[in-house]
């Protein structure tokens, strides 16, 4: 059975290749049952038709194969074909008494242009060519014009153009479930690779903010203990200790960062948590030990995250995404506060829960003199962390403080934007 159906599906197959094979072999099957039909007589006897009593005569054989050669033509040239079996059709039957079903090569012309071409259309064609056969049958014949045989002119001219209309329907819908099927799959494609490009940004930037800040901090600590390397070692010790802090933590977030990179499967996965502003406090002291004296505001009519302030522990938790957007934000700020703004800068962070809306506020007093122009895009930091608030829905405005300085403000709503998930 199974080579059986092997063999069906390669013929097939192979028809499908080669429609005009497969539409000479129709015509000469329609043929060959119009011969066979010519040699029966409905009324060869009282008692029903006969076989063999009657043979084809030269024009009723001439018409059977004209008729039946046009068939093999029938995709090329539809409407042509229709008309040239139509015409040898209504030849046959102005015999009066005819002796060849010509009109069969007319059914199944009807059928091909009924399957090959609109609704609208098959319906005129369709009533045109059932008029004009059934008229002539019963017009021009020998029987009266409610004979059976007048009748299987019009039932038969009818069916083709019904059955063909039925299978235009159904092969339109299964090309419009095929293209509906494509098209969702371009849709998935299209969705991974905008999520994977999302996520390689997040990943990016969060590599640049660990890198940026640690590497700030070591290298300012590096500078310390270089300079007071000689006269005061004990100085030189403990910035030393602060560089070998800054690259443990350092090292711990990268493994952290790149742990998301890994498979649900793979060994070693990152268990920490990601930073927030719970662990602000720390964050504010790496920086002032390396020698930038940062203050920290609170706001006491507004909960905050736990470990940020007074009555923390009944505050209600931010959402992981706007409580890491906040922390990157500062790190990334106060980095830049370190590297820009002079060894004399001083900051100030605030942190002001307002509503629906945390507001992150860093100011320093050093830096652009009053009126510098900043760039729109700033550099990767700002870049990045323009990156994060918008990914939230949020605003950061950045730009120079009057009388000198540098100010850098979030604001993050603490509901997920419309389209994503919480």
């Amino acid at each position: 059975m199974t080579s059986l159906g092997n063999g069906v599906v390669r013929g097939r197959c192979w028809l499908r290749a080669h429609p005009l094979a497969f539409d000479a072999a129709l015509a000469l099957a329609v043929l060959l049952c119009m011969v066979a039909g010519s040699f029966a007589d409905p009324h060869g006897s009282p008692n029903g038709p006969t076989f063999g009593t009657r043979a084809p005569g030269a024009r009723s054989a001439l018409l059977m194969l004209l008729g039946g050669g046009a068939l093999v033509l029938r995709r090329r040239a539809p409407y042509a074909v229709l008309g040239v079996t139509g015409a040898v059709s209504v030849a046959e039957l102005a015999a009066g008494d005819p002796a060849a079903p010509v009109v069969m090569s007319a059914v199944i012309a009807l059928y091909t242009v009924a399957s090959r071409t609109d609704r609208p259309t098959t319906w005129r064609v369709g009533l045109l060519t059932m008029t004009v056969l059934t008229g002539a049958a019963m017009l021009l014949g020998s029987a009266p014009w409610y004979s059976q045989e007048n009748v299987a002119v019009f039932a038969w001219t009818g069916m083709a153009a019904a059955a063909g209309d039925a299978v235009r329907s159904r092969r339109a819908f299964v090309d419009a479930i095929r293209e509906r099927a494509e098209r969702a799959e371009r849709t998935r494609d299209e969705e991974a690779r905008r999520r994977v490009a999302e996520e390689r940004l997040r990943i990016a930037r969060d590599l640049h903010d660990v890198v940026a800040h640690h590497i700030a901090l070591a290298n300012v600590q590096a500078g310390v203990a270089a300079h007071v390397m000689d006269k005061r070692p004990d100085q030189a010790k403990e910035a030393l200790a602060h560089v070998r802090e800054a690259s443990r933590s350092a090292l711990d977030e990268l493994r952290a960062t790149v742990g998301l990179l890994r498979q649900s499967g793979d060994p070693e996965a990152p268990t920490e948590p990601a930073p927030g502003l719970a662990v602000l406090d720390e964050l504010l002291a790496t920086f002032r030990n390396a020698g930038l004296p940062v203050e920290l505001v609170r706001a006491d009519d507004g909960p905050l995250p736990p470990g940020t302030g007074p009555g923390a522990p009944t505050a209600p938790r931010l959402p992981a995404a706007a409580d890491l957007a906040a922390y990157r934000i500062v790190q990334e700020a106060l980095t830049n506060v370190r590297k820009h703004a002079g060894p004399d800068a001083r900051a100030e962070v605030s942190v002001v829960r307002v509503g629906r809306t945390i507001e992150v506020t860093v100011l320093d007093d050093g830096g652009a003199p009053p009126g510098a122009p900043v760039p729109d895009g700033g550099g990767h930091g700002l870049l990045g962390m323009r990156e994060r608030v918008a990914a939230l829905g949020g605003t950061l405005t950045a730009g120079p403080r009057y009388g000198g300085g540098f100010r850098v403000q979030a604001i993050l709503p603490l509901t997920a934007p419309t389209g994503e998930a919480g």
